[in-house]
């Protein structure tokens, strides 16, 4: 949804390996989680502690998160729950594979991932970065529906390419998704049952991390749409080793048919995990457009015209995949903000203040 958290964490990684030691900044006494300036944040509480945790996600009612983690054992990513406190953390996913872009079915009666667990039992490769910094596609990923409790395993896209990056509309009727088909990264839609597949962007250039807006009506992605001749041979080359270079992504927003597209960002820098506001007008998004060395991330907040930009997190390493609980008081992220050890990346949730 959405790229996974392994896409991020090994950026930061990365780039913290050739950094200097950043300054943390001061924090609040009474909201000890919160920077001064993150005037639209309070109650920042801390979920989880320690590992690679991100991509948090709410359930309908608002009472539980879904998210992927790197934990207890396993080498990559695997499928979590835990109620909105912290509480009842239980695995979901099979334990195999690697696991990406969990989402709770309206109703709660099962819920859906991506997984490489029917290709290889073992966790796939990271990418290669003697091509520069990449993101690997595994072609293993398929997406799969599971009953609450993980059983019941159902596969819903049957393709030699990728397919991931999947959620479900509010109202419970359709899976918006990336996957590579036709030679490229494009979004698509389908019903509940894997049927009806419908192709929505048609660009050279990636399309992903799509989400929904509260009405149904919009939906809203990231994309890097090449345009010179060399930028486009440069990434139909890495496409076919099923690599992608991550570094310029902007926001867009297009109808819920793929009709209407219209590009909200245009800053040139790596802006990803957008999600609308409750009320549809503004969409929250993470980027890293005030950091000249592209090092760090943090929320932003945007109009659907691409007017009205607003900084919301101030945090010097990592903040990012922005959701809003369904009634619009609490917004989960992923920070490494308060890590126990340098490159943490934990789950918090604050409520919003507007």
């Amino acid at each position: 949804m959405k790229f996974f958290l392994a896409i991020f964490l090994s950026l930061w990684a990365l780039l913290i390996s050739l950094a200097q030691p950043l300054g943390v900044a001061s924090q609040t006494a009474q909201d000890p989680l919160r920077l001064p300036d993150e005037k639209h944040l309070k109650n920042i509480r801390q979920l989880t502690f320690g590992g690679e945790n991100a991509e948090a996600y709410f359930s309908a009612d608002g009472k539980k998160l879904i998210f992927q983690s790197t934990r207890e054992g396993h080498e990559c990513d695997q499928i979590y729950e835990m109620n909105i406190d912290g509480s009842g953390l239980r695995m979901l996913s099979s334990g195999t594979g690697r696991t990406t872009c969990a989402y709770f079915y309206r109703d709660g009666s099962r819920l859906l991932y991506a997984s490489t667990y029917l290709t290889d039992a073992k966790c796939p490769p990271r990418a290669d970065y003697s091509k520069g910094y990449v993101w690997a596609l595994y072609p293993g990923y398929e997406i799969f529906t599971a009953k609450p409790d993980g059983s019941d395993i159902r596969q819903l896209t049957h393709s030699a390419g990728y397919d991931a990056e999947a959620t479900i509309s509010p109202n419970g009727k359709k899976i918006v998704f990336t996957a590579l088909r036709n030679g490229d990264l494009d979004i698509y839609t389908m019903d509940m049952n894997g049927k009806q597949v419908k192709r929505l962007t048609t660009e050279i250039g990636y399309d992903g991390g799509a989400f929904y807006s509260s009405d149904n009506q919009w939906i809203v992605y990231r994309a890097h749409h090449p345009k010179s001749a060399k930028a486009i041979a440069d990434y139909q080359a890495l496409l076919k080793e099923n690599l992608i270079r991550p570094t310029t992504l902007e926001i867009w927003v297009m109808k819920a048919d793929g009709t209407a597209k219209r590009q909200v960002t245009s800053n040139g820098k790596a802006n990803f995990a957008p999600y609308f506001f409750p009320n549809g007008k503004r969409i929250i998004f993470a980027s890293n457009m005030d950091d000249p060395k592209g090092r760090t991330f943090d929320l932003y907040a945007i109009n659907v015209d691409g007017t009205g930009l607003e900084r919301i997190t101030y945090n010097d390493t990592f903040d990012g995949f922005p959701m809003f609980s369904p009634d619009g008081k609490k917004l989960v992220f992923a920070s490494n903000r308060h890590d126990a050890k340098l490159g943490d990346t934990n789950v918090f949730i604050a409520d919003w203040v507007e």
